[in-house]
């Protein structure tokens, strides 16, 4: 009797504590998510009611905003993702892999949108005859597809479903006896160590996701070198124009917008890519460990780290004031009016 009620006592709290977890992961990414679809909806309304702006370039950009779109639906499930959760086997599928798909859609996209402006910097004279250019549909299959693919992997079997030592997993949602397995009604304890191999995260992350995150930094980074030798180009030049060896104060402004620009981009990565590294790195070191469950500060750092990352289309589409501009004359006519209303009430 005792010991039952003892049982009891820990689903209970264990049951609390799952719900808990959830509540702190619809806190903190709710607001996250609505801020991202609000922006992506703003600026996707902005390249389609600019004729100016429908060519290739803005395609791979607008194919960016949708993925980061969906990133964002999808924002608040994926922190659920490790928690340990009572589903069938098929819901546990969809729940995992559809995210994480998305994710790499979105990540792939980005890539793909970094390197054709890298292209364009780099290679000004040959951007016009790029493949992506001439095979754009092409170009948007290799961006979605693959991580299509490799997301549904584990639904081709490459999955940990069968593994042993599953016992106790789900004891958060209902009395189980013992060595059952959790498999009542059909579900099962469901946790991305079902559905993910260890091997099959390692993968992602150091050979997918690490990698493009890398290749991200070293392409903005050789922008901003080539920028730097273009300017002082430009320096020398008017230099010996102007035949002055002191920096006028046109060369001091070119400087001053070179600089402002190198802060810019240096603070977006520390605060869109670091927490997301951060997160990436402490989830592989509690994956080591085996866990069992989730952790406040894990599910914490999941939706910051997703979060953040999830807004570096935002604010590349933001600074853009040709994306914005659609918003920002709605937004002025409604000032407009309401100002309109508002001085003939007071008139009247």
């Amino acid at each position: 009797m005792g010991r039952s009620l003892l049982s009891s006592q820990v689903i209970d709290f264990n049951a609390h504590a799952l719900l808990s977890m959830e509540n702190l992961i619809y806190i903190i990414t709710v607001p996250l998510s609505t801020s991202i679809i609000l922006a992506n909806l703003v600026i996707i309304l902005g390249i389609s009611c600019n004729r100016q702006l429908h060519n290739t370039p803005n395609y791979f950009f607008l194919s960016l905003l949708v993925a980061d779109l969906c990133t964002g639906v999808a924002l608040p499930f994926i922190p659920l993702m490790g928690l340990n959760r009572e589903l069938s086997f098929g819901s546990c599928l969809v729940v995992h892999i559809f995210p994480n798909f998305l994710f790499l859609a979105f990540l792939s996209n980005l890539v793909m949108v970094h390197y054709e402006r890298y292209i364009c910097i780099v290679n000004p004279l040959h951007y016009n005859t790029l493949w992506m250019h001439r095979n754009f549909s092409l170009a948007l299959l290799i961006v979605w597809t693959p991580p299509l693919l490799f997301a549904s992997l584990p639904a081709f079997g490459w999955n940990n479903w069968s593994g042993p030592d599953w016992n106790n997993c789900c004891e958060s949602t209902q009395t189980l006896p013992p060595l059952s397995n959790c498999s009542a009604n059909l579900t099962s304890c469901c946790s991305y160590k079902r559905v993910f191999p260890n091997a099959f995260i390692y993968l992602e992350v150091y050979g997918l996701v690490l990698p493009a995150i890398l290749f991200i930094a070293g392409m903005t980074g050789r922008v901003l070198w080539i920028t730097r030798g273009q300017m002082k180009d430009i320096c020398r030049l008017h230099r010996s124009v102007e035949r002055g060896n002191q920096a006028s104060d046109q060369e001091q402004r070119l400087n001053l917008r070179y600089t402002r620009c190198v802060v810019a981009v240096s603070l977006t990565f520390l605060a869109c890519w670091v927490p997301y590294l951060i997160y990436m790195h402490v989830s592989i070191a509690f994956l080591i460990i085996d866990t069992k469950g989730g952790s406040i500060t894990k599910i914490v750092l999941s939706c910051t780290g997703i979060g953040s990352m999830a807004v570096v289309p935002m604010v590349l589409g933001l600074a853009n004031k040709q994306y914005t501009q659609p918003a920002f004359r709605l937004l002025r006519k409604f000032r407009d009016r309401w100002r309109a209303r508002g001085s003939e009430e007071a008139a009247i």
